[in-house]
This record gives C-alpha cells, sequence and structure tokens, in this order.
C-alpha cells in the first residue's frame, strides 16, 4: 500500500482476518484510519466484537458500526435460515454463503462516507485467489466500482479521483497470515466463522474455517483460532 502520510483511509473492517491485515497495511502506510463495519445481522455477529478490537489495535481516528439489516432481504446462509455448507472448500459453483450484492453495498456506504469525511482513499479486504467465488471479490469489480465512483458522488465530479485500495487482492491465505505475522499484528483478534458455535468457537468445519486454518499451516505459522472441530 502506498504511503499516505496522514491522510485519512475510509477502511471497510468485517473484523476478519482479510480486514485485519489491510488495516494493518493502512497503519503502517501513515494512513488516518476511520473504520467502517456494517452490522447486517450477519449470522457471524461475534466477527463485530474482533472489528471493535482490531480498530482499537491500529489506533483508528474513528470506529463506525453501521446497522443494515439484510436479514430483511435474505438469500444467504449468512443472512437467512439457510445452512452454512461444511462439506469442504469448492470454487466450482458461487456458494450459498454469498450475499447478495455485499460487497457493492458496503464499498458504497464507504464511498458516502468517504465523500462525508473529505477522503479520497477506501480500503477494502478482498482477494481473488483463496476466496469462495465471489463475484465482488474479482479485480474487474474493484475496477468498475473504482470508475463509478468519479460518475456518482459530487466530489468525483469535481475531479476528486477516488483510489479503491484492495492490497490483499492477488495473495494467498498463507501469504495473508504471514503479513499478519510481519505487521506484529495478533491473528486471533480476528474473526473468520460463518456458523459460530453457541459456546464462541470456530465451527472448523465450514470453507471460511478451512481457508483460515489451510492459511496459517501453508505459511508455517501456528494457528491461534480455537476451532469446535479439529480442521
Amino acid at each position: 500500500m502506498q504511503m499516505m502520510h496522514g491522510k485519512t483511509m475510509i477502511v471497510l473492517l468485517s473484523g476478519g482476518l482479510d480486514s485485519m491485515v489491510c488495516a494493518g497495511l493502512a497503519r503502517e502506510a501513515g494512513a488516518r484510519i476511520v473504520a467502517l463495519t456494517v452490522d447486517y445481522n450477519q449470522r457471524h455477529r461475534v466477527e463485530l466484537e474482533s472489528a471493535a478490537r482490531i480498530a482499537a489495535a491500529v489506533g483508528a481516528a474513528e470506529h463506525i458500526v453501521l446497522p443494515l439489516d439484510l436479514r430483511r432481504f435474505g438469500g444467504s446462509a449468512l443472512t437467512d435460515d439457510i445452512a452454512v455448507p461444511k462439506e469442504g472448500v469448492s470454487q466450482d459453483d458461487i456458494p450459498v454463503t454469498y450475499v447478495p450484492a455485499r460487497n457493492l453495498i458496503f464499498l458504497s456506504l464507504t464511498l458516502g462516507l468517504a465523500e462525508a469525511r473529505l477522503a479520497q482513499d477506501i480500503a477494502i479486504g478482498v482477494n481473488a485467489l483463496d476466496y469462495s467465488g465471489y463475484p465482488d471479490c474479482r479485480p474487474e469489480f474493484i475496477a468498475g466500482f473504482e470508475a463509478l465512483a468519479r460518475l456518482a458522488t459530487r466530489d468525483g465530479d469535481k475531479g476528486v479521483d477516488f483510489k479503491i485500495h484492495a492490497p490483499l487482492q492477488h495473495m494467498t491465505k498463507a501469504d495473508i497470515a504471514a503479513e499478519a505475522a510481519r505487521l506484529g499484528m495478533d491473528a486471533g483478534m480476528s474473526w473468520s466463522c460463518y456458523d459460530p458455535t453457541p459456546e464462541g468457537l470456530h465451527c472448523g468445519q465450514c470453507d471460511s474455517c478451512r481457508l483460515r486454518h489451510k492459511g496459517f499451516v501453508d505459511a508455517g505459522l501456528a494457528d491461534p483460532t480455537r476451532y469446535a472441530v479439529a480442521v
């Protein structure tokens, strides 16, 4: 990530490992971090607590938790009464954990916040390699939204060149785990599981748990995550 030297950056902070590393990179770049976490009434609401811990750890100047009840839409295992798949990681089809247009919705919110805070830079921890086949994690989507930001805003109309930073775009999950270690961040602060147990453990069986654990293993790092079922 390019050096920011005190410039404000809006960081979309879910509380997951990827968004944690994204926030850490923003801190390393010297950005003044304004973190946005969307409480969309997701099944794994425990990630909101992780987001708060991470925002504090990176010294965010502001952390906004914005309510947006996407359960009213449904259409996803994360926002509806649909079972979270536990049969293993697959990229053949878009899984039921895809939340309709989630990153498009979330980036629109970060863009509005950027305009309100007179910021030009937005960071999102999307990843196009070790992911679950979500179309809104692709480089084409990020490039398309960046172009749209210039057309859809007052500041864009005045010539402001919004930049969507996606520093993890081409990293593997192992690269991301290693980057967390390099940044000196406690990966145990982050949350990945789509289907947490009542005891507050990662389930160890959903795609997100499997990808998370594989990342630590492939990076040769100890996995600090507490799983209900050994991965």
